[in-house]
């Protein structure tokens, strides 16, 4: 297929995968990209948050040509029962800085601009090509790899795992288990159309300002879940994500519960009068940093999404992928100035220096909330938020009700909440996980 011999081989073209395959061929290194996809983004048609200080790190003009939507001043976060929402935000003029923090993307268009800077760098990128096997020396290192094109086996001196959560090169050869269904979240998508003003008159916006609103509740049907809805330029991702574990033991529907979310009272509205032009589904790992695999061995590295490097207490993935990419990559750059081969002992530079970072301190930090909220989410997602609207409504409603009784009644379902559920004790808990 290609007899040239390469500095690297990195197997995907999402977020850590051109991040990686971008800053190695930034210093130089001869690198091949192999994507499985018709082109970069293909594969992923997810609306998301890009955080503008992880790819400054790597492409600090990137305003200059990025594809961008919105940037982002506002986040609502709401917790929701069947007919009503309680929440917050946080809005800002500070966010209409020079150079925003925050953006929505669609990565379908995203990807294939980061693809033409990884071009651009000098990295060979070639899609259509899915990656079969990893090809090993006598000794068991990693020395390249085999696809699906005619030809024999690719040679390189490192290969990088980029290939997502559900990529299965790196299971079948044994460098980490299969994702267990626990761990992983099903998110399920809608790209509803609106013209642009419609947009910026329904969430108070303007120019190229934006609002996010995520959201927990019934909407879930006590699964452990989240939903969300991110305004584009012309567009609204609505989507909802709940663990594979959860939708299996509950035999319920991916779509259904999409359909319940954008009909619900607090979002039918927001929507109203739009057109789908797609929907999709894709998966996210949940894990945590319990479930982070081993990282690096004799000729190879894994990051982003394959690695299980997704904050979902934060809902924060791209920003850790893009950064796992890099510092996999310049990890990989001083190991060949060093002119030593890629051992694992060698590419434990990769692991040092991602401990350092935010991606690994983060994880650290918030291990055991994913434990918490999948153990109790009947509590989270049903119970609680129930309460917090009855308690809510009994404030607000003004109906010849003496206050004392609506106040008994208020603490009366409380009291019996935390008997029967452990309320407090959840709240303990989730405090001392977010400590």
């Amino acid at each position: 297929m290609i007899e040239e011999k390469f500095d690297a081989i990195v197997v995907g073209a999402g977020m850590s995968g051109n991040a990686a395959a971008y800053t190695m061929a930034s210093h130089g290194l001869k690198v091949l990209q192999l994507e499985r996809g018709e082109y970069p983004g293909s594969k992923n048609v997810q609306g998301a948050i890009m955080y503008a200080n992880m790819l400054e790190k790597i492409i600090p003009d990137f305003r200059d040509d990025a594809p961008l939507e919105r940037h982002l001043v506002e986040q609502r976060l709401w917790v929701m029962d069947d007919t009503s929402h309680t929440g917050i935000h946080y809005r800002s003029d500070d966010f209409n800085e020079a150079k925003p923090n925050r953006y929505t993307i669609i990565r379908a268009q995203f990807d294939k601009w980061f693809s033409r800077k990884v071009r651009e760098a000098g990295a060979t990128v070639l899609c259509e090509t899915t990656v079969t096997e990893l090809v090993r020396d006598a000794r068991g290192k990693v020395i390249g790899v085999r696809t699906d094109r005619a030809g024999g086996a690719i040679y390189a001196d490192v290969v990088v795992l980029a290939e997502g959560v559900s990529g299965l090169l790196g299971t079948r050869a044994g460098l980490r288990e299969m994702p267990k269904p626990e761990t992983v979240a099903l998110a399920v998508k809608e790209m509803h159309f609106l013209p642009e003003e419609v947009i910026e008159q329904r969430f108070g916006l303007k120019g190229d300002e934006g609002c996010v609103i995520e959201a927990v509740g019934t909407i879930s049907r006590s699964m452990t879940g989240l939903g969300f809805l991110y305004t584009n330029k012309e567009s609204i991702s609505l989507g909802i994500g709940c663990l594979v574990s959860d939708f299996a033991a509950a035999t319920e529907s991916p779509y259904a519960l999409l359909d319940t979310l954008k009909n619900h009272p607090s979002i039918r509205p927001l929507i109203a009068d739009s057109e789908v032009k797609e929907y999709a589904a894709h998966l996210i790992p949940e894990g945590g940093y319990k479930a982070i695999p081993q990282l690096f061995g004799d000729g190879w590295v894994v990051v982003g999404d394959a690695a299980q490097l997704n904050n979902a207490v934060h809902r924060e993935g791209s920003n850790l992928a893009m950064t796992s990419g890099r510092i996999a990559a310049e990890a990989i750059v001083q190991v060949k100035s060093r002119n030593v081969p890629m051992t694992k002992r060698n590419l434990t530079l990769y692991q040092a220096m991602l401990d350092k970072s935010f991606v690994v301190k983060d994880l650290r930090k918030y291990k055991d909330m994913p434990a918490l909220l999948h153990t109790n989410s009947c509590n989270f997602f049903t119970t609680y938020p129930r309460l917090v609207s009855q308690a809510a409504q009994n404030f607000m409603r003004v109906d010849g009700t003496p206050k004392i009784e609506k106040e008994k009644a208020t603490t009366a379902a409380f009291i019996k909440a935390r008997s029967r559920w452990g309320l407090v004790s959840d709240a303990v808990r989730l405090a001392f996980a977010w400590r």
